[in-house]
């Protein structure tokens, strides 16, 4: 079975998942079953310190399709926010209505909500000066600054913004993010925000094969105060052989669902 990015994704891969599981598959995981059906042998075993080397997975909790428990909205992140159609929660409209410029356009889902929506399995890789997060949804990938540098003052704004991390202890690694491009949506249910987001990721790993991610957004431009929108999601690390499936986003096909749901042949 050959899958791709569509509409039609996430059940295609909950069924991959269930083959792969029953057949163990050293080709195409795609985690979700695999990542939290039960912890490794040796899952006891204390973390490494100052390390987070591995393929992680949230399971089914990294999905969020039905959108985050958000803070009240600005006015201004009000009028942003009835400007997003989405396909699932408080904003859901009929198929054809859709606008997620993820789903319908092929364009990148963007930083934070790749940790927020659709969080599939990634993998931590260390260098000197840098933490590199490679990500199987869309075949993304992140830097993670270590050198000291400090985030710029007026950023660009970037898809997946400016990133820097540092260590607050042996195992709680602290990630501040800014530079977001407002295009992009938090979520599934059209979440917005604002160029202006601050967010902090804090990848806390509690042994060697388990660790917990926490996110705060700070908006105030959209959202009257900061809010967690992960709270301590718990990641299971994943063998060290795991081959992981493609998914990325295609214009192409989203052009063709669009076509299909407006009733074009």
């Amino acid at each position: 079975m050959r899958t791709r990015f569509t509409f039609f994704t996430i059940a295609a891969t909950a069924l991959l998942s269930v083959v792969a599981a029953a057949q163990n598959l050293p080709w195409n995981n795609p985690g979700g079953v695999q990542g939290l059906t039960a912890p490794q042998a040796g899952s006891t075993a204390p973390a490494p310190k100052r390390d987070l080397s591995g393929i992680w997975d949230a399971g089914g909790a990294g999905i969020g399709a039905r959108g985050m428990p958000a803070a009240p909205l600005t006015p201004w992140g009000d009028a942003l926010g009835k400007t997003h159609h989405s396909g699932d929660g408080a904003r859901m409209v009929p198929a054809p209505d859709i606008n997620d410029p993820l789903s319908t356009m092929g364009d990148p889902s963007g930083f934070p909500r790749n940790l927020l929506f659709e969080l599939r399995p990634f993998q931590v890789v260390h260098t000197a000066n840098q933490v590199l997060m490679l990500y199987m949804f869309e075949k993304r990938w992140r830097v993670i600054w270590t050198d000291g540098r400090q985030l710029p003052k007026d950023p660009d704004p970037r898809w997946y913004g400016y990133s820097v991390g540092r260590w607050e202890d042996d195992y709680t690694f602290v990630v501040n993010s800014v530079g977001t491009d407002e295009r992009t949506w938090l979520d599934n249910a059209g979440n917005p925000h604002s160029n202006d987001l601050k967010v902090e990721e804090r990848y806390r790993r509690v042994g060697r094969d388990l660790m917990e991610l926490t996110v705060t957004l700070d908006d105030p431009k959209t959202y009257t105060r900061p809010w967690v929108a992960r709270d301590k999601l718990q990641l299971r690390l994943l063998p060290p052989d795991t081959d992981l499936m493609e998914m990325i986003p295609s214009a192409t096909e989203a052009a063709a669902v669009k076509k299909i749901y407006a009733g074009e042949k």
